[in-house]
């Protein structure tokens, strides 16, 4: 199905979410950005996208940021070596459309310290309207009758010069945000659940925007690590920081260097006295395989009185009033949520139920409005 969208007074052809000419303009060059800055002010509107290398470098890096206005598309390149802060500072105060914010207001939060005033999330707003299948491409082919090439999903976004393919799947990612905005923004109106997704648009803005605290005694417990004794947790807590020298020192992710069930099976054979030559992957570089063995020596000259505790989450049985009280809640969520055929999780998970049949006062107060409304 065919697609006709106006850009810079050209008339473009969409053929199944393909451009089918390559016109894409990456900004690379201040100067380039400095022209472009204009448009931006004066856009009627904003759509905004990010990539990054997480699947392929560490730590991650902001890579490109599609941005789709009423005068076309356009790809910024924060690895050009640009100063993209007169960009971002272009976008503030603007309420800017994203699909699946949480990631990209995260990503520019950390990496540029930039968080917007306002947004639009369509993934957001499709799953309030009850949408079931509400990633990207679904959206767009359901209301738009666009499909779209996901094909450079997991491309390395840190390769220059981009494809031609990757290009193209970019600018994908914003093109179609705005007539998926207006389609969304008018059935929430129909529907009165607008109040909604502003609430949970600006509860996203604030939660992204909090700087995260990292747990020095908790980051290294990985998925596995519940079932170790304190000895082999003191292994694990060593494999973990020689992971993350490794991880660096290759700009790679950290799941390329060692698994995390590998890991924890390491752990579990030195704590055991066990050989776990077996357990280390064969082609592991000699270095590399070195350096792991001497956080395994590390690990073993650590006295037992300084190994890490393991941690126990006290189970607090509910009541049989509280339990009274989580099934009342529960059925009236439910029964909520069926009438205005949404999932039941959006209004409140079975965790914050659980809370909620505890201590109504204290917990209520957490909830956006909205949640508290169809909760009552």
């Amino acid at each position: 199905m065919a697609f006709t969208g106006r850009t810079n007074g050209h008339q473009e052809s969409f053929s199944n979410g393909r451009l089918s000419c390559r016109i894409c303009r990456v900004i690379s060059t201040q100067a380039q950005l400095a022209a472009f800055l204009p448009a931006v002010k004066s856009a009627a509107w904003l759509a905004l996208d990010t990539e990054a290398d997480s699947l392929h470098a560490y730590p991650e890096k902001v890579c490109l940021i599609q941005i789709s206005t009423a005068a076309g598309d356009r790809l910024v390149d924060p690895l050009a070596g640009i100063d993209i802060a007169p960009f971002l500072e272009a976008l503030a105060g603007r309420e800017l459309i994203f699909h699946a914010a949480d990631y990209d207001l995260r990503l520019l939060r950390k990496h540029h310290e930039f968080t917007p005033s306002v947004i639009f999330d369509t993934m957001l707003a499709a799953r309030l309207l009850g949408e079931r299948q509400f990633g990207l491409s679904s959206l767009v082919e359901k209301f738009l009758g666009v499909k779209l090439d996901k094909g450079s999903q997991k491309a390395d976004w840190a390769r220059r010069p981009l494809t031609e393919k990757m290009e193209l799947y970019a600018r994908n990612d914003t093109h179609y945000l705005k007539p998926l905005e207006e389609k969304l923004n008018a059935e929430l109106r129909a529907k009165g659940r607008l109040a909604w997704h502003q609430e949970s648009c600006a509860r996203l803005i604030l939660e992204c925007s909090r700087p995260v605290a990292v747990d020095e005694d908790a980051v290294w417990r990985v998925k596995g690590s519940t079932f170790l004794d304190r000895g082999a947790l003191a292994v694990l807590r060593e494999l973990w920081r020689w992971r993350e020298r490794e991880a660096l020192a290759a700009n790679r992710p950290p799941f390329f260097v060692l698994a995390h069930e590998k890991m924890v099976e390491i752990s579990m054979a030195v704590a055991e006295k066990q050989p776990v030559d077996h357990l280390i992957p064969i082609r592991m570089h000699p270095r590399r395989r070195e350096n792991l063995f001497a956080a395994i020596r590390v690990a073993q000259a650590v006295p037992p009185e300084n190994f890490p505790e393991k941690i126990h989450h006290p189970s607090q049985r509910p009541t049989e009033a509280e339990f009274r009280r989580f099934r009342e809640i529960e059925k009236r969520r439910d029964q909520r949520a069926h009438v205005l055929g949404m999932d039941p999780t959006l209004i409140a998970p079975k965790s914050v139920l659980g809370d909620l049949a505890r201590d109504w006062d204290q917990y209520a107060a957490e909830l956006m409005q909205w949640q508290r409304e169809l909760l009552k």
